[in-house]
Formats: C-alpha cells, structure tokens, sequence
C-alpha cells in the first residue's frame, strides 16, 4: 500500500458515515469494493464507480484494506464473524463507534484471526470526509496503520495514530465528544431561554466565537492543573462560580425551562463546596468528578 498506488480498499457498512467513507475512496482514486447487509444502500455507489459484493467474504477477499462502519460493536463482530479465514493477512480500520474496552477486545480476536486491527474514530461529519477539517484518530497495530495511511489520508490529512493500545482512539472520542454532546445541550438551553425572553436565537450568533475561543485555553488550563495536582484560583474560584451559576438557574427557572441539566451539574459545584474546594479554581472540579479528592 505505497503511496504511490491507488490502494484497493473494501467499506463494509453503507449508512451515512459508511457511504461516505466510500465515496471519499472513491472520488481518491482508489478501488473500492462494498458491502451493506441492505444491498439497495449500494446502487448510488455502484453508479459512480464502486463493486458491490454479494457477500462478506466476497467483500473482504477484494482487497487488502478493509474499513468497517457499522451501528455497533455487536454488529461488527457479526460482520467480521461472517468473513471468516478471508480477512486473515488483511489490515482491518474500524471506524465503527465503540468503547475502549470494546475497542481492546476486537483487537484480541482480530489477532486470534490474523488481522491487523486499527481502530479508529472519525471526529468529523460525513460530508466532512476528504476536506481540510476533517480530523481521524487512529490507535492499535502501527504496522497495520502506516501500512494502510497512504490510503487513509484521502479521508482525513491530519489523520492521527495514538499509539499501540487499541482502546486509545475510542477514549480519546469519548473524552473530546464529551465536550461537544454537552455543548449541545447548551446550545439548546441558551437559545430556549432567548426565546422565552423574546430573543431570537439568531441575534445570538455574532457573539457566539468570543465564547467559543474560550475553550481552548479553559482545556489547556484545567488540564495543567490536573496534571499538577494544583488548583490556583487565578481567573475565578469555585464559589463565585457557583454564585453566578445559581443565578443562571434562577432564570431558567423563572420562565419553566427544564433546569434537568444544570441541577446536575450544581451537584458536582456543591461536592466541590462540600469538601471544602470553594476557593479553589475550577480545575478542582475534574477530580471531584471523578470520586477522587
């Protein structure tokens, strides 16, 4: 899998991402087989390019490179269970959403059955494939991985290997989606509160990128002090956080939001209070999330 040849590679699993991650191989150049359990999801595939197999086996014996994107572990491991002795030699990406534990365990049977397993995460929207924003994470077999890069780069340039432990993708996923899947919510929660007090949520938008730039320094920050074991209350302390957090509810309360997700969150801020952590910086918040001090 040189970069100098157009890999061939097979995509077992045709949802959204699935398809894709297809077309992306396609539109790269490189062959590429697929395979659905619905066989419909392949005609817009076949029409610019791709093969449809008729089988797993089929599928996976027509090509070096296989890259899975199913619903779930469970049916990942029906997939692979399907192909057999096929997919022994090949170098097998899944991109398939799992936990690392999940992660770690596909790496064992693969490795029963001969396969070279990376597991991945794919931190990108599927129309995000293939442009410059687009960011994948890869961890697992290092010789499976910069055997199939030169391919892998057609989805995602800045594509990433963590390292050998096959549960380290999934992690990073579930640390850094966290962040997004919260964030939602508090998307969801400042636009219903504009709107209850005649606002539209559009007029919110131009001021939105100062909040958001933020982020990376509030990441960067907490991370230090996590790694210190040291708390210094440099930009606001726990309990005038938790002031200016009380009121925050008193206003969603006021119009009948549901306050569901900032009551747990004051949960964790009154933990904090209750250890005595009210001067602290923010940063104290994360071991007292996790059940430590």
């Amino acid at each position: 899998m040189s970069s100098g040849i157009r890999t061939p590679v097979t995509v077992l699993g045709l949802g959204l991402m699935g398809s894709a991650i297809a077309k992306t191989f396609l539109a790269a150049g490189h062959p590429t087989t697929v395979w659905n359990r619905t066989a419909a999801k392949a005609d817009a595939l076949v029409e610019i390019g791709a093969k449809d197999a008729a089988s797993v086996t089929e599928a996976v014996g027509a090509a070096p490179l296989i890259v899975v994107s199913l619903l779930d572990d469970d049916a990942v491991a029906k997939v692979l269970s399907a192909a057999g002795p096929a997919l022994r030699g090949k170098v097998l990406v899944n991109l398939t959403s799992s936990t690392p534990e999940q992660s770690r365990a596909r790496a064992e049977w693969a490795d029963v059955h001969g396969v070279s397993y990376v597991d991945g995460a794919v931190m990108a929207v599927p129309q995000g494939l293939g442009t410059p924003d687009a960011l994948l994470l890869y961890s697992g077999s290092e010789s499976g991985y910069r055997t199939a890069e030169p391919a892998l780069k057609a989805l995602s340039e800045k594509g990433t290997y963590l390292g050998a432990d096959h549960g380290r993708a999934a992690a990073f996923d579930a640390a850094l989606v966290s962040v997004f899947w919260l964030s939602l919510f508090g998307v969801s929660m400042g636009i219903a509160l504009a709107e209850a007090e005649g606002i539209r949520g559009s007029e919110l938008v131009p001021f939105t990128p100062a909040l958001i730039g933020l982020m990376p320094g509030l990441m960067a920050q907490t991370a230090a002090q996590v790694e210190a074991d040291h708390y210094p209350a440099d930009d606001t302390t726990i309990s005038s956080a938790y002031e200016a957090f009380t009121t925050l509810r008193t206003i969603f309360a006021h119009h009948g939001i549901d306050t569901g997700v900032l009551d747990a969150s004051g949960d964790v801020f009154r933990r904090a209070l209750d250890s005595g952590y009210g001067a602290d910086g923010l940063g104290r918040l994360v071991p007292v999330l996790g059940g430590g001090r």
